[in-house]
């Protein structure tokens, strides 16, 4: 694999507020976000930098949520916001790396999107005391460090439950970005959320990679043909966890006449890049990264940065089923009383298959 030449601090403090990094020399990645931007008219702004997972800004689904929750706390509270973006061939090294230029450049806090990150982060954390970083999607014991994790199963337990509700062939689908622990809790939660409804219902799963191949979060072809080859066995509903992978099973779906996709991590009803497709999305479950990255900026913001573990479950709003397009109108007593039942406890949303 090849070797990438290390950004310089000074290099990459310039390439934020004019140059792109790879104007500098070399990259950490082949799919490399440069993007920055600066607003120096807010006096106190904040340099905040996020590393994303592959797929990157544009991904309409988990890196998008992560990007509008920097967004925000850019426009309130002014400064910079540099980008780099993950490859599906990264190494350890190289996300090592990526997360120390953006410290030698003076970002602050730095945001490592997805769980790939937590070796790197823990390395880098300890190096940079005074930086404060965020993990999303893993725990990095860290002083400095704000692990933001989520309930998803119980966002993907509601999906199952809609899911059992609305097929009318008593058969839906699954599919897994990578089969890495994290994703094998929207799948269970999806599960015994069908099965709690409906036991009869079929439920077929399947992953597009494996352990440390993340190429299925980041391949809209692979999605598309997971997708496809669900509906053409006869599932009508296909729950996608995948990244913007996740976006070719949305296609897919959006082909077969009365079937049905649920999103994640995103509204993605409301993503101008699937608008096409909007009338197939029967609702998404939403995980609100955003306001777990804009909750960790504001802190540094504030002087009293978050670290420890803060998790956003389903019962404080961090992860929720999306109502847009009202396709789950007629079915939203009876998901308000899931949610309930998970909320008081009465449910237990498994986090394994």
């Amino acid at each position: 694999m090849r070797r990438v030449a290390k950004i310089s601090a000074a290099c990459i403090a310039t390439a934020a507020l004019a140059l792109t990094a790879t104007a500098c020399g070399g990259t950490s990645s082949d799919n490399e976000s440069s993007g920055s931007s600066s607003d120096s008219g807010k006096k106190g702004g904040v340099k905040i930098g996020l590393a994303f997972d592959v797929g990157g800004r544009g991904d309409h689904s988990f890196n998008d949520s992560a990007a509008r929750g920097a967004d925000k706390a850019k426009k309130e509270f002014g400064g910079d916001l540099k980008e780099l973006t993950a490859k599906t061939s990264d190494t350890e090294a190289d996300r090592e790396q990526r997360l120390s230029d953006l410290a030698d450049a003076g970002y602050n806090p730095i945001v490592g999107v997805g769980y790939a990150y937590a070796t790197s982060m823990t390395k880098v954390s300890a190096k940079y005391p005074k930086t404060t970083f965020g993990i999303v999607d893993s725990v990095v014991n860290a002083k400095n460090t704000d692990s933001i994790v989520f309930t998803e199963e119980q966002g993907s337990y509601l999906a199952g439950v809609a899911a059992a509700l609305k097929t009318k062939k008593d058969h839906v689908g699954f599919i897994g970005g990578v089969d890495v622990p994290l994703i094998k809790k929207f799948e269970a939660g999806y599960v015994q959320g069908v099965k709690a409804t409906n036991p009869k219902i079929k439920v077929d799963v399947q992953y597009l990679s494996h352990g440390s191949d993340t190429s299925g979060f980041a391949s809209p072809d692979k999605g598309k043909e997971a997708a496809q080859g669900m509906l053409d066995k006869g599932a009508d509903v296909v729950y996608s966890a995948a990244g913007s992978s996740g976006n070719g099973a949305i296609e897919a779906v959006s082909g077969t006449k009365g079937a049905w996709a649920i999103g994640v991590d995103s509204d993605q009803y409301n993503i101008p890049g699937l608008a096409k497709y909007k009338s197939s999305i029967l609702t998404s479950v939403v995980k609100n990264v955003d306001i777990g990255v804009f909750d960790l900026i504001k802190s540094v913001k504030d002087g009293s940065p978050k670290t420890g573990t803060n998790t956003y479950a389903l019962k404080d709003g961090g992860v929720s089923l999306a109502t847009s397009g009202g396709y789950i109108d007629d079915i939203q007593a009876k998901l308000d009383a899931a949610k309930e039942q998970i909320a008081s406890g009465k449910v237990k949303v498994k986090t394994t298959p």
